[in-house]
């Protein structure tokens, strides 16, 4: 027997399908139900949504059991916002990874996991990896920044912010780490790598 809700018809059976505007119209009406605190909405609204919400985490936050319980907060989070949701707010699937991503984020930041080495005159080094001559909409935000950047092993996370916010070259990291130059630039290719595909990765 199908689930229903108090206040609408049945609610849908099934996984999420991401394409498909009958989808994305199923899940504005679970959090319009959900709005309305509905319960049994909120676990429809999970089971059809949290596997693609943990992969938005997980981009993020690589550990897995860390990664679920971000999960749980998002849920929560969903549950205490659903009634804001407004189609004019974008696509519903949208909104909801905007939770997910952020959420992973905030879990990132209160970790600490981002340790880089300071910089001499003291300058935040996360601010100086985005450009200051770009326009609003390409500068990478900072918590996301940050957050990407702690995916990274610690030696290739401070060699990018020793490369791109002190200046320093292949060669000064080579005498400043005890390692072939080769070594060095292999280091900066895989970081900036999984930067790029974290950053890429977002939603």
């Amino acid at each position: 027997m199908r689930a229903s809700s108090p206040r609408g018809g049945p609610l849908p059976d099934g996984p999420f399908a991401e394409d498909g505007a009958g989808s994305e119209a199923v899940l504005a009406d679970l959090l319009a139900r959900i709005g309305r605190r509905d319960e049994a909405a909120l676990r429809v609204l999970y089971d059809r949504t949290a596997p693609k919400l943990l992969g938005v985490v997980l981009r993020i936050q690589s550990d897995r059991g860390m990664a679920e319980d971000v999960l749980q907060d998002v849920f929560l989070r969903i549950w205490q916002k659903a009634a804001s949701y407004s189609p004019a707010a974008g696509r519903p699937l949208a909104w909801l990874c905007t939770i997910a991503r952020n959420r992973a984020i905030d879990g990132v930041r209160r970790r600490s996991e981002v340790q880089g080495p300071a910089t001499e005159d003291g300058e935040d080094w996360v601010e100086r990896l985005a450009d200051p001559h770009d326009s609003e909409g390409t500068i990478l935000g900072r918590n996301a920044l940050q957050a990407c950047l702690g995916r990274l092993e610690a030696l290739h996370r401070d060699c990018i912010v020793l490369a791109y916010c002190e200046g320093q070259s292949r060669e000064d990291l080579a005498l400043r780490y005890d390692r072939p130059v080769s070594t060095i630039k292999t280091w900066l290719h895989r970081g900036l790598a999984t930067l790029r595909g974290c950053l890429d990765g977002a939603p």
